[in-house]
C-alpha cells in the first residue's frame, strides 16, 4: 500500500475569473495497484490498462481513483496530484513487491491482451485464492508465472547434451578401472 499526501492548491477558474481553493487542507490517501483496481478502471474504460498504449491524463488521474482505498474522498483531491504525487505512484505501480526473480528464456515476446478478466481466470485455472485480488498487482502476476513454472513437466535433455553426458561417464569410468572401453 502507498500513502501520499496531497497539498491544496488553488485553481484558476476561468468562467467566473477568479481563484478558487479546491481544498482547504492536506488530504492523506491510501492506495493499492491491485487486480481490483485494475478491474474497475477496465469496467469503466472499457480497454485494457496492461497495455503499452499511452494514457491521458484523466486516464491515469481516474486509475489513481480506482486505486484509493481511503474513504470519503473530496473529489477535487484528484485535481490537486502534483508531479511528485504521480511520480511516487509510478514508482509504486513498477516496484516488483517480492524477491522472486526470474532467469529469461529466449526472450519470449507475448503479445496476448492481459485484462482483469483473464488474469482472474489465471487465478481460478490455478486455484490461487481470490483474497490474492487485493495484493499488489505485479506480486500476483509474480505468483501465477511461479505457479506456471512450477505447473510444467520436466523438459527432456536434448539428445547431443545427453550423448555427451554419457561419453564423460564412460571415459570417467575407463579412467577409473584402467580400461579401454
Amino acid at each position: 500500500m502507498l500513502e501520499i499526501v496531497v497539498k491544496p492548491i488553488e485553481w484558476y477558474d476561468e468562467e467566473r475569473n477568479l481563484f478558487v481553493e479546491l481544498m482547504r487542507k492536506d488530504q492523506t490517501l491510501r492506495l493499492e495497484h491491485s487486480l481490483v483496481s485494475l478491474s474497475k478502471w477496465e469496467s469503466k474504460w472499457c480497454k485494457p490498462f496492461l497495455s503499452t498504449d499511452a494514457k491521458t491524463a484523466e486516464e491515469a488521474t481516474d486509475y489513481v481513483r480506482c486505486m484509493t482505498l481511503t474513504q470519503n474522498v473530496n473529489p477535487n483531491v484528484y485535481k490537486c496530484l502534483s508531479r511528485a504525487n504521480f511520480k511516487a505512484i509510478n514508482e509504486y505501480i513498477e516496484a516488483p513487491m517480492t524477491a522472486t526473480t526470474f532467469m529469461s528464456q529466449h526472450n519470449q515476446i507475448n503479445r496476448e491482451i492481459i485484462t482483469a478478466e483473464l488474469i482472474y481466470y489465471w487465478m481460478i485455472a490455478l486455484n490461487i485464492p481470490f483474497e490474492c485480488q487485493k495484493w499488489h498487482l505485479n506480486k500476483l502476476l509474480t505468483l501465477i508465472n511461479v505457479c506456471n513454472i512450477k505447473n510444467q513437466p520436466d523438459k527432456k535433455m536434448p539428445m547431443q547434451e545427453i550423448y555427451s553426458r554419457n561419453r564423460a561417464l564412460n571415459e570417467a569410468r575407463k579412467m577409473k578401472y584402467r580400461t579401454k572401453g
